[in-house]
């Protein structure tokens, strides 16, 4: 029978024994007929005259050093959807998601990264998985199945309050045996030191597939930087991967450094269902003397599989004039996004707060 998890448009038509439901500072637990009932909040001044059930509490504030439970679900069933737009430091304010009995996350990073939004300003992005609207709206629409329990905090290591605005919206059901569990993975280096790989991701034990990158590569040179090859590797690789690409422009599915001719503007941003530059930060002449890029791709249609371990790198390979390639030392930082069986394997320590500033 239809289990109700992810729909499309061929089997839209289709009844679920599925129950719809959604967690928002309006519903906090996203019980059945709970919603705006809320007599503080947020919104209370605005409300004064109108009373409960009129947008009393749209938003929670989120104090310094200070984590907050947006979602804590008991049951079987998946995340569908979330919608949320945070104020602050995107860098400064870490996404974490946990399945099930672990205590490990699954998911572990900034929210502004999470949402391919890693230079901490907005930048239309329009793909399957993830949509960041105007002024500040992000979207993720990444199926995130749990069998027992979800929980999703948001931890504000920044100096002020930040307010956030969401809603997570998912369905309490079956959850096929063969569903795996949603992880992604925040890094970070800057500089990257001189013929070192970057890593995206290492250490991952268990089965399942790779869905997806997000990079913020910021040049600390002139010059083309894109030369460098992605690579798999995967249950056993050692010195040499199972899958190697050609180039990163090539990786993120563009050609020829991004570049449609000096006339026509240089580099050309661009998003598509499955990848996209939908961020090209140019200098400025004063303080941003850098360019600075926003990459994404998304393994949709064509997951990498792994049944026992995986780790994913990419060069940082610029062209130097005279016909060669040469090592270079940018700031970069990832996500991947995968799935995966349990238990999830410990990630790396995040960075401290001034490692993850964007300067």
């Amino acid at each position: 029978m239809f289990n109700g998890l992810g729909m499309n448009m061929g089997n839209l038509s289709l009844l679920s024994s599925g129950q719809s439901r959604s967690i928002s500072p309006e519903n906090m637990t996203g019980e059945k007929g709970k919603g705006g009932m809320a007599t503080e909040g947020t919104g209370a001044t605005c409300a004064r005259e109108l009373g409960q059930g009129w947008k009393m509490s749209p938003s929670v504030v989120i104090g310094p050093g200070q984590t907050f439970e947006l979602a804590h679900i008991e049951g079987s069933g998946a995340i569908q959807q979330i919608w949320m737009t945070p104020t602050g430091n995107w860098r400064f304010t870490i996404l974490r998601m946990y399945w099930d009995d672990q205590e490990q996350p699954s998911v572990e990073c900034p929210v502004g990264d999470f949402f391919a939004m890693g230079w901490g300003s907005y930048s239309q992005l329009s793909s399957l998985a993830v949509c960041v609207n105007p002024g500040s709206a992000f979207n993720s629409y990444w199926e995130m199945p749990f069998r027992k329990r979800a929980r999703i905090t948001m931890e504000n290591i920044s100096d002020d309050d930040m307010v956030v605005y969401y809603q997570i919206n998912y369905t309490l059901t079956d959850v096929p045996e063969d569903s795996a569990y949603f992880h992604a993975q925040f890094r970070r280096r800057n500089p990257l030191p001189y013929k070192e790989t970057f890593k995206i991701l290492d250490g991952v034990k268990g089965r399942g597939h790779y869905v997806g990158t997000y990079m913020a590569w910021g040049v600390n040179a002139g010059g083309w930087w894109g030369e460098g090859e992605i690579k798999f590797y995967m249950d056993g690789d050692k010195e040499f991967p199972t899958i190697c690409g050609t180039g990163t422009e090539d990786y993120f599915c563009g050609s020829y450094n991004f570049d449609v001719g000096k006339e026509k503007g240089g580099y050309r941003e661009f998003t598509t269902p499955y990848a996209g530059l939908h961020q090209v930060i140019r200098p400025d002449g004063l303080y941003q003397s850098q360019q600075r890029f926003g990459m994404y791709r998304w393994h949709v249609t064509d997951p990498i599989r792994f049944e026992e371990e995986l780790k994913v790198d990419i060069q940082a390979l610029g062209w130097h004039y005279g016909s060669k390639y040469i090592p270079r030392q940018d700031d970069i930082a990832s996500v991947a996004y995968w799935y995966q069986t349990l238990p999830t394997a410990p990630f790396p320590e995040l960075p401290v707060r001034d490692v993850l500033e964007v300067i």
